[in-house]
């Protein structure tokens, strides 16, 4: 495994790279280095090796396969392979570096990765569970919906059962630049060669990693033309600048109309079809009229129904383009603005009667 010799030590940038890139990989897994890492966590743990390994196309997959292992009477060793390590790790972290120097170093790596990572894997959980047991509605009474409840609560307990793998980035990088990644070495290179897994008594169940990722410079979700996040076995997530959006949203996107952003009846499908089309363009071709006009810019205001009013200042960068042309921006301004000048301000985080640029940059 990389990471053998003992208490190997790496500067918190370098640990953030390498996890960042593991975090982010896409397939296909290398199937037998995942195996061994899953059995030496077993070993590492004090317990036997698991009988069976079963490879799943998905975390749907593998969870659905769970579920059925719970239900059947499976018992987890989540605790034992993956909490116990982690706790081990933790521990030799702070002996290593001291309570402020893990503090310092979680900060360069796990907090570097962790608003990465983590949406990322509430994501893929949330549409797992909404996928094996949509929700029922609050005020559910029947015995049917009782029944969805029900189910649901054990999906949630079969996704709890579950190893991130990959998506543990964040605490992999910490404890690599801690120089105690050796007390997880076999989760550590689990993750780097597979995706999320399942550890019960007699078998592990193993996700393949996604076959496509796609994120915007923010690390969102985020692709217009197919899916963000796709799986070997079709389980796929869809979604525009991090929201999630259904595929058939997206198929459409070419064919944006005034009249289909404002007919959106959902508020934020109504602002993704807005962003796609840009609003610049629906300014002028929604015919709207500007509320105000100063030396800083022009003040425009959408009425969505339904939602709040889209208010956003139009100004002109006054340093010309390598061209010659002077460039022209639209800045979203909170609906209560009502001059340019305070739109403009705003941006900058200071009131309208502070704001007196030399020049306007």
């Amino acid at each position: 495994m990389e990471n053998g010799a003992t208490h190997r030590v790496v500067g918190p940038a370098e640990a953030t790279a390498r996890w960042r890139a593991a975090a982010a990989a896409t397939g296909p897994d290398d199937r037998a280095a995942a195996e061994r890492a899953v059995r030496a966590a077993y070993r590492a743990a004090g317990l036997p090796e698991p009988a069976g390994v079963r490879w799943y196309g998905s975390p749907l997959a593998a969870a659905e396969a769970a579920l059925e292992l719970r239900e059947a009477g499976a018992v987890s060793v989540r605790e034992a392979v993956r909490t116990r390590a982690w706790e081990e790790a933790r521990r030799r972290a702070v002996e290593r570096v001291g309570a402020v120097g893990w503090a310092a170093r979680w900060a360069l790596t796990g907090g570097e990765l962790g608003p990465v990572t983590t949406p990322l894997a509430d994501r893929v959980r949330n549409a797992v569970l909404d996928r094996l047991a949509p929700e029922a509605g609050p005020e559910a009474r029947s015995e049917g919906e009782q029944s969805a409840r029900s189910r649901r609560t054990t999906v949630r307990l079969a996704l709890l059962d579950a190893v991130r793998g990959p998506h543990d980035a964040p605490w992999f990088a910490a404890f690599e630049a801690a120089g105690a990644l050796d007390a997880a070495a076999p989760l550590a290179e689990a993750a780097r060669t597979a995706g999320w897994w399942w550890p019960y008594e007699d078998v592990v169940l193993i996700s393949e990693r996604p076959v496509e990722l796609h994120r915007d410079e923010a690390g969102r979700l985020d692709r217009a033309d197919g899916p963000a996040l796709a799986y070997p076995d079709g389980f796929a997530l869809h979604a525009w600048r991090g929201m999630p959006v259904p595929a058939e949203f997206l198929a459409g996107l070419a064919d944006i109309t005034v009249e289909r952003i404002r007919t959106e009846e959902n508020a934020e499908l109504r602002r993704v079809l807005l962003e796609h089309y840009g609003y610049d363009r629906y300014l002028a071709d929604a015919g709207a009229e500007p509320l105000h006009r100063d030396e800083t810019g022009i003040l425009w205001r959408i009425v969505m129904p339904g939602d709040e009013p889209v208010v956003m200042v139009e100004v002109v960068n006054s340093t010309a383009e390598p061209d010659g042309t002077f460039r022209t921006y639209w800045l979203r301004v909170p609906p209560s603005t009502r001059t340019a000048r305070a739109g403009v301000a705003w941006t900058f985080g200071i009131p309208e009667s502070e704001y007196h640029p030399q020049r306007e940059t």
